[in-house]
């Protein structure tokens, strides 16, 4: 709906990946950015004789952040839930010493069981709910990881002047449990450029050694050069640098020794393509509170415009 009119061609593959096709001036070249829709969550795997039921993870959960969470159910219409757990008054002193496992969450949905078993079913997908909140210049929620690449993929599209080449916009399907969407559309389309679009861990935050800290939030876009999954392509990122500087973007650094992106997927994609990646520094990632500057969500869009408009101008040598 959002991108209807300002691109050239949409086709939803066989996965469910959305691919945007924004013609470029010229065709030589093909041009990717990638960003993921889904959001970690669960899924149903048993409903107890008192209707309380378990789950399954989709995707990368720390226990701890599940205790009093709301949750939506969707079954055959949408339920609200909440995470119950072994309550502090009925622990052992022991057990309270305990950090607790996601094997002692249920969902409660405040319902005999003859009731929940009308809606609710094993394979049902559920998703945590929280309030879009507005502190200041930030915006916190959940699901930043990855809302907002999808925004900024659609806002870049909406202000994007004639790409240099053809740019392919793929929002894609599963990249919280193995990137799986960016493999399938990385091969159909088979990029000479690739842009990963996602958020990024910052956590200049109390606790946190100076050395184990990140990209700073409010301190710019993120330049991917390193997770666990993907080395960014030297070129891209001083073809991205060079971008910033000259649309005068403060940006920062990503070297990470963990996570990972569909920037990974599509570097390997068919032929392989020069990839790189602008990330959004974010804290408190995969909860319900993730929390992110507006200033720097503006600049990440303005800076995939200008690197997808100006890639005739990629130098394409190895320094």
């Amino acid at each position: 709906r959002e991108i209807k009119g300002i691109v050239d061609s949409i086709e939803i593959d066989n996965m469910g990946n959305l691919i945007a096709l924004k013609k470029g001036k010229s065709s030589k070249k093909k041009v990717m950015a990638a960003a993921h829709m889904d959001e970690i969550g669960f899924m149903i795997s048993h409903i107890d004789d008192e209707g309380f039921a378990r789950f399954q993870t989709l995707g990368g959960f720390d226990p701890k952040t599940l205790t009093a969470q709301k949750v939506t159910v969707h079954g055959k219409k949408d339920i609200m839930g909440v995470m119950g757990v072994k309550p502090i008054h009925a622990m052992s002193p022991e057990e309270r010493k305990k950090l607790p496992k996601l094997e002692d969450y249920y969902i409660d949905f405040g319902l005999p069981a003859k009731e929940v078993n009308k809606i609710v079913s094993r394979g049902d997908f559920v998703t945590r709910f929280t309030d879009f909140t507005e502190m200041g210049n930030s915006v916190c929620t959940k699901s930043l990881d990855n809302r907002f690449a999808v925004f900024q993929l659609i806002e870049s599209l909406k202000s994007m002047k004639k790409p240099a080449y053809d740019f392919y916009a793929v929002f894609t399907v599963q990249e919280e449990v193995g990137l799986r969407g960016a493999k399938v559309s990385a091969h159909k389309i088979n990029p000479d450029f690739a842009f990963g679009l996602d958020v990024t861990v910052a956590n200049h935050t109390p606790g946190i050694q100076k050395q184990d800290r990140g990209p700073k939030m409010s301190g710019g876009p993120a330049v991917m050069y390193k997770d666990r999954s993907a080395i960014a392509d030297s070129r891209m990122i001083k073809y991205i640098e060079g971008v910033a500087k000259k649309a005068k973007i403060t940006i920062q650094p990503e070297i990470m020794d963990m996570g990972g992106t569909d920037t990974a997927s599509m570097q390997m994609g068919a032929d392989g393509a020069i990839a790189g990646g602008i990330f959004l520094p974010t804290r408190y990632l995969h909860t319900v509170i993730e929390m992110a500057d507006k200033t720097d969500i503006a600049d990440c869009i303005t800076l995939l415009t200008k690197c997808v408009e100006g890639l005739d101008k990629f130098n394409l040598k190895w320094s």
